[in-house]
């Protein structure tokens, strides 16, 4: 009854331990990625140029300005964090990184990338990564 009681106890203990070391794992690597993102961006310049990339293309601005419109308040998430998180989560930080790869060595189409995050995210979901995008290019 002994050894029974014990392997008990140690699965809940493993289950509880686990279950700690994703959420706390996520949030750490969310707000590290976050945090490596937002330098880059910050300390290379390229959010002008981002900015009239997406200005000059019709698909990418539309796409955007959906964002202006949008209530706040009914989004499943508004900050950088909690987007990095749901993202990290429905898509994976390898899947994520592989299309970082690829968007820089020009290897994937805009289009690409589209279908395969909308096949991942829900609406809302979408939609609330416009406004938080909107927000941190026009800010």
């Amino acid at each position: 009854m002994k050894i029974m009681k014990f392997f008990i106890i140690t699965v809940i203990l493993l289950g509880v331990i686990g279950y700690g070391v994703y959420h706390f794992g996520t949030k750490v690597a969310s707000d590290k990625l976050v945090e490596t993102i937002s330098a880059e961006l910050e300390n290379s310049g390229d959010s002008e140029e981002i900015k009239k990339m997406i200005e000059s293309d019709p698909e990418l601005k539309s796409f955007i300005e959906e964002a202006q419109t949008a209530d706040s308040s009914k989004l499943p998430f508004t900050t950088k964090e909690e987007a990095t998180k749901v993202l990290i989560r429905k898509v994976g930080i390898s899947e994520l990184n592989d299309i970082r790869v690829q968007v820089q060595n020009g290897s994937v189409s805009k289009e690409e990338i589209l279908q395969e995050i909308q096949g991942k995210l829900t609406e809302e979901e979408i939609l609330a990564l416009k406004v938080i995008a909107y927000k941190e290019l026009y800010k």
